[in-house]
């Protein structure tokens, strides 16, 4: 399993790569997550608290690791100013079968997106204002 909070920029086809050298398993999903404009914004502010985002990330990696018997799990997820377009996250779940290839990595997102300790600011040009929590990334969190 590997888990990183980072503000460095990262090549998808390049992780995605060395996530799947040497695997064993029949099957690995991924998913990357870009920074949408949602309506005049400019960027996102991604602030953490270190050690403990990064606690609580391999904490729910090692329950998907568990849940779905993934051979390897990869979390990675950004903070600091990013612009429209960047990349903001990214997982991958390697595991013997697709079935548990794609549901490790939809929980790995669900959690990462209503559940993992960032806080994001929308900066547009009618201002900056924190995101709130969604009632839809509650109700997919909840299927788990």
């Amino acid at each position: 399993m590997s888990v990183r909070v980072q503000s460095e920029a990262f090549d998808m086809g390049a992780e995605l790569n060395a996530f799947s050298a040497g695997l064993e398993a029949g099957a690995v999903v991924s998913f990357s997550g870009l920074v949408r404009d949602s309506g005049g914004m400019a960027a996102m502010e991604i602030e953490h608290y270190p050690g403990m985002t990064e606690k609580a990330i391999a904490a729910i990696a090692d329950e998907a690791i568990r849940r779905w018997s993934l051979e390897r799990a990869l979390v990675i997820h950004r903070h600091g100013r990013l612009e429209v377009g960047a990349p903001i996250m990214m997982v991958a779940t390697a595991a013997r079968h697709r079935a548990e290839a794609f549901a490790a990595a939809e929980f790995l997102m669900d959690y990462l997106k209503s559940r993992a300790p960032f806080w994001k600011k929308e900066i547009g040009t009618g201002g900056e204002s924190w995101v709130a929590a969604r009632e839809a990334d509650e109700d997919a969190l909840r299927r788990w």
